[in-house]
């Protein structure tokens, strides 16, 4: 399979879910004579706000530092400013340092299980499948957590990566349980029930992805091989054109290019 582990579908995305809806107000009148006396919690959510604004926006990676330390200077147990910063890290290729701040995230957060999808994927990232496992099957039993799809879509990839392939279908089917149109979920079903010869599901699954989806190099792929299978050779013209002129320098593109001077 292609493509790394889904977090939200992209960093953006995922930091959009991340920002906080806090007031940017840090004080409140309390006692006679009235003062003004800074909110710590509310400061310390502002600042953790404005730090993934930063991270998410990418236009200036210093000030989301600086908001996401200023949240641990006031409260260094936060785990949104942890994770905050463990996102910034692996972005920079910090591995030490963001795995530090993903466990810290976990230690001060009760079920953060958007913690756990994350720190998964990084651990996906760095091939520690067995490790990355655990934390998305963590995150994906809290039935609190909104995201649950994702993290079983997370689980089924990491599951066929350790050729669990039992597991990683029924991951998979328990995700578009949650959200029938979930695009990873139905792409990754596809490629799964190609690979073990079921071709008229793979066919079903890959339809439904593109009802609704972007093609991708994984999905354009899979259909030039599906299409072969059944003889639609038009159909198959056309995902490889397609595959051709809009991503002609993915992987897939070569693996295409590579079978068919096999096949000449």
């Amino acid at each position: 399979m292609t493509g790394d582990v889904v977090l939200a579908k992209k960093l953006s995305g995922l930091l959009s879910g991340l920002i906080l809806s806090v007031a940017l107000s840090g004080c409140v009148t309390t006692g006679l004579p009235q003062r003004q006396e800074v909110d710590i919690e509310k400061a310390v959510q502002t600042h953790v706000q404005l730090g993934l604004r930063y991270l998410r926006n990418g236009d200036n990676r210093e000030a989301a530092r600086h908001h996401f330390n200023k949240a641990l200077e006031l409260g260094k147990k936060d785990p949104m400013a942890h994770l905050g910063l463990a996102l910034m890290y692996q972005t920079d290729g910090e591995v030490e340092v963001a795995e530090s701040h993903f466990k810290k995230a976990l230690r001060y957060g009760d079920n953060f299980s958007m913690a756990r999808t994350n720190y998964g994927a990084f651990l996906y990232q760095q091939e520690r499948y067995e490790e990355a496992l655990v934390q998305f099957e963590k995150a994906a039993s809290d039935l609190t957590y909104n995201r649950r799809s994702y993290a079983l879509t997370n689980y089924g990839r990491t599951a066929a990566k350790l050729g669990k392939v039992e597991e990683a279908e029924k991951a998979y089917t328990r995700a578009l349980a949650l959200d029938d149109d979930l695009p990873q979920a139905l792409l990754e079903l596809a490629e799964l029930k190609f690979n073990t010869g079921a071709y008229v599901e793979a066919k079903h699954y890959l339809d439904r992805y593109s009802a609704k989806n972007r093609q991708i190099p994984q999905s354009l792929w899979l259909g030039i091989r599906i299409e072969k299978i059944f003889g639609n050779r038009d159909k198959e013209r056309s995902y490889a054109l397609a595959l051709k002129n809009l991503y002609p320098y993915s992987a897939e593109a070569l693996k295409y290019k590579q079978t068919m001077a096999n096949d000449g």
